[in-house]
């Protein structure tokens, strides 16, 4: 059987679980307080996926772009969507020219695409880039006289908030990391500026999430990992001012909060307990299954919380690679992995961070296995760098910068390219400057 999570966070709940909103520089009030959660339906279990057509048709859909790669497009996730939606009637076109890492250039085809075809709903089966991707079409496709900038995260774009109304898109992950079924984000490389960026809005999030542990049998084991510390340690929400000025205004990305907290620490214990497992051994079930799962309460946390600095460098670090090509990615072009680039800094990262909220660190290197029964709050940055080291040695993840192809030279660039990244450098709980981000890549360039 399957087990349905839906998560409803009510305001008469919320009223309870946080204060008011007094605005430093607004005369009103928020009685919602000063957060908010969003996150899509979640269906999980083994063999979910043999459902999505059934969903579809309670819909009333009868005409479903199905996205995916082109590699996906061959392997029994996207057969058993495409037998499902077959079974039950439903009409649909596949859409497989998704990128691996996607670009402006190949969200743009896919929207071109999905405008075309007219769709009422739309099904992703995939890694972040699919879900991302469709994410992308379903948003342009019903707003279509947009200008592509108008809903691209500023400074690059002008991060207008969205308005219209977006047709219903089911997810289908197919690895575990991203979280992305469960969130308003889609990232993307804009190469003019050789540097990622995105759109996040709570309007784009999936309308469901099935999350079904079976898909992640066909996938390297390279493409199990991505870990997220960075929700439960960026700047707490309360600190965030001043409030919007109106609801449609705030950001998905708020800051830790309560509740994103909750998913994030569950998401953690059952990183440290399966991790290695499931990177272990392709065909270990129970591992990767949790995984898949701790994947989407990740997603929780980080869609509404957000993370900070590792992402915000990351980002420059894939748009801006070289000719690195990542183990057990089939792809014909240079790819240093969103996961990677986001764990290739984050030693360095969390030994900056956290003077500014210790405790935090410390709790995350236990959950991790580090000893911190003797610890001091001043060694907490240290502490948690060694314990992340340690993990990612173990899961033999490359050896920092230099061993994706980058060296000292490159830093200045990779700054640059890090400054745009308000939308999450500034959740970071410790202001950086141009200097600290100069010295922060300086330090991840080796690892071990």
């Amino acid at each position: 059987s399957t087990l349905t999570l839906h998560f409803f966070i009510l305001s008469f709940f919320l009223s309870f679980l946080f204060p008011r909103c007094q605005c430093p520089t607004h005369s009103h009030t928020y009685s919602q307080g000063n957060t908010f959660m969003a996150v899509s339906n979640i269906r999980y279990g083994a063999g979910v996926t043999k459902e999505v057509g059934m969903d579809l048709q309670n819909m009333g859909a009868k005409n479903v772009c199905l996205m995916t790669d082109k590699n996906l497009s061959q392997l029994p996730p996207v057969q058993a969507v495409m037998d499902s939606l077959v079974k039950n009637g439903i009409h649909f076109q596949v859409y497989d020219n998704v990128r691996v890492e996607p670009t402006d250039t190949s969200f743009k085809e896919a929207i071109e695409f999905a405008k075309k075809g007219a769709f009422d709903a739309y099904v992703a089966v995939g890694g972040g880039s699919t879900m991302d991707t469709c994410k992308a079409a379903n948003l342009y496709a019903s707003s279509p006289h947009s200008d592509f900038l108008d809903y691209v995260n500023a400074p690059i774009g002008k991060g207008k908030p969205v308005s219209v109304p977006l047709k219903p898109l089911i997810a289908v992950p197919t690895t575990t990391g991203t979280g992305s079924e469960t969130t308003g984000v889609a990232v993307f490389d804009y190469q003019h500026l050789k540097v990622k960026t995105g759109i996040a809005s709570r309007a784009i999030k999936p309308t469901l999430g099935l999350i079904d542990p079976l898909h992640t049998l066909h996938m390297p084991e390279r493409l199990v990992v991505q870990c997220h510390l960075e929700s439960y340690t960026a700047l707490p929400y309360h600190m965030r001012s001043p409030c919007p000025s109106n609801p449609i205004m705030r950001p998905a990305y708020q800051g830790s909060n309560p509740i994103s907290d909750l998913w994030a620490v569950h998401a953690l214990r059952i990183v440290a307990k399966y991790m290695k497992r499931a990177v272990r051994n392709p065909d270990d079930l129970e591992a990767r299954s949790h995984m898949h799962l701790a994947s989407a309460f990740a997603g929780i946390g980080f869609g509404n919380a957000g993370v900070h600095l590792c992402h915000g460098m990351s980002y420059p670090i894939s748009g801006l690679v070289k000719t690195y090509k990542a183990k057990d990615y089939n792809v014909d072009h240079p790819l240093v992995p969103h996961g990677l680039s986001v764990v290739l800094t984050s030693p360095a990262v969390f030994t900056f961070t956290a003077r500014m909220f210790p405790e935090r660190h410390l709790e995350t290197a236990g959950i991790l296995g580090a000893d911190i029964r003797n610890a001091r709050t001043q060694d907490a940055g240290s502490v948690l760098a060694d314990t992340l080291r340690k993990f990612l040695f173990d899961l033999d993840v490359d050896d920092g910068l230099a061993a994706v192809g980058y060296t000292k030279a490159d830093i200045p660039a990779l700054v640059k390219g890090t400054l745009p990244q308000e939308r999450v450098t500034k959740l970071a709980p410790r202001p950086q400057s141009e200097e600290d981000l100069s010295a922060l890549f300086e330090a991840s360039m080796k690892l071990y």
